[in-house]
């Protein structure tokens, strides 16, 4: 298939960093399927903005709910590029963790990982060719205090796209994760001001939303079809 007959899933797509890689992906020719849960008006939004899009909602907390609505999305066709965009934080010292932040957090963003691509796999596999990509984190690869939950969601996705990649390698599919640092968005400005940024980013700024997106384009093009099983840094030299 060529890239303006391919059909892309971002999941957490109508968030800032969803967002701009919707628009990459867009702008790249894909039809892009953008996933929300409880911003499906914003999803719906940016996808009147794109030449083709459309907006679909489920809660990928729920692995039955989420497979319905995937399995709809295939009435249409395969889709043959994910990228598992979504995730949450709820930050505090593990001490002091309930276990409802403990699970809340896996459940997005790695358990969410397992409930949005494992019924769009075969139908991708049919194909012969497919591009997964994970939004992992820095902090995976650093740890963070106040994020045991979220470092162990986004290290699990790691873990996951290195073995998948085994699996599907000759069928054509790639699977790899990338890995984020200090990316601008409205959480992150409240969060850390410009010092701080400069302090704990030798690039002395925070990434821009475009370049993830940037990345990820590339990452899910034919042109890179050889790179599989890789967790790509992002971060401006914070790791």
């Amino acid at each position: 298939m060529t890239p303006a007959t391919r059909r892309a899933l971002v999941t957490g797509g109508a968030s800032p960093l969803g967002a701009a890689i919707c628009r990459r992906l867009a702008a790249d020719g894909l039809h892009v399927v953008i996933h929300a849960h409880a911003g499906l008006a914003r999803a719906e939004a940016l996808a009147a903005e794109l030449p083709h899009a459309e907006a679909v909602a489920c809660d990928l907390s729920s692995i039955p709910g989420t497979e319905a609505a995937m399995l709809r999305l295939l009435d249409a066709g395969p889709i043959q590029v994910v990228v598992h965009n979504a995730g949450t934080h709820d930050d505090v010292p593990m001490a002091g963790m309930r276990a409802d932040q403990w699970l809340g957090v896996i459940d997005v963003s790695l358990n969410g990982f397992y409930a949005a691509l494992r019924p769009l796999l075969m139908p991708m596999m049919g194909t012969r060719w497919g591009r997964i990509v994970a939004v992992s984190s820095v902090t995976a690869l650093m740890g963070n205090r106040g994020q045991v939950n979220y470092g162990a969601a986004k290290a699990g996705l790691i873990g996951a796209v290195r073995s998948l990649s085994r699996e599907v390698a000759s069928r054509g599919i790639t699977a790899n994760a990338v890995a984020p640092g200090v990316i601008a968005s409205p959480a992150v400005d409240a969060a850390l001001d410009a010092k701080r940024i400069a302090e704990i980013v030798p690039m002395k700024r925070a990434g821009r939303p475009e370049e993830v997106a940037d990345l990820i384009g590339f990452l899910v093009s034919d042109q890179a079809g050889y790179i599989t099983g890789q967790a790509i840094s992002i971060n401006g030299g914070m790791a």
